[in-house]
């Protein structure tokens, strides 16, 4: 075989093993695309809450929060999840019965959920996520509409997430 030839079938060789060799000693779970294309997809897909609430009509929300994530996906998913919760607060503040205050408790419960099988690393997030779902301008508590709102859709997403 002539040299040139030899050359390219060992680099076409290693180009077909580069996957595999990745894949190897890595049992890190891949955060879903869905979950890293901003506010937009996650506001749409929270309309169907206290529904089954997925996003591209797939993804759950809670497996937007993965078992030994990559900081940078972590920090992605993180500041979409905070802004779309200090949206979602704005709005339901205005009107604790409406849809904001169950598309939160939805979100606040789905991401819950996820955090739970991930060892602490989400911990962070969830403290700052449930801080921009109850935040109140005058400080003290939300109005029990919103309360009561909140609550039933944050059990539905523990359960459905």
């Amino acid at each position: 075989m002539a040299p040139a030839l030899k050359s390219l079938a060992a680099i076409v060789a290693v180009a077909a093993l580069a996957p595999v060799l990745t894949a190897c000693g890595s049992d890190r779970e891949q955060t879903p695309s869905a979950c890293l294309d901003g506010r937009g997809p996650f506001l749409t897909a929270l309309e169907q809450a206290p529904d089954a609430v997925l996003l591209e009509e797939a993804t759950p929300i809670s497996d937007c929060l993965t078992k030994d994530q990559p900081a940078g996906d972590l920090g992605e998913v993180g500041q979409t999840l905070i802004a779309v919760a200090t949206q979602l607060n704005a709005e339901a503040r205005e009107d604790p019965d409406g849809s904001a205050s169950t598309e939160l408790g939805y979100l606040v419960g789905a991401s819950e959920a996820g955090a739970a099988e991930t060892a602490g690393i989400h911990t962070d997030l969830i403290r700052r996520l449930n801080a921009a779902a109850r935040f109140n301008r005058g400080g003290g508590p939300l109005p029990a509409a919103f309360e009561r709102t909140f609550g039933a859709a944050y059990v539905a997403a523990r359960e459905n997430g």
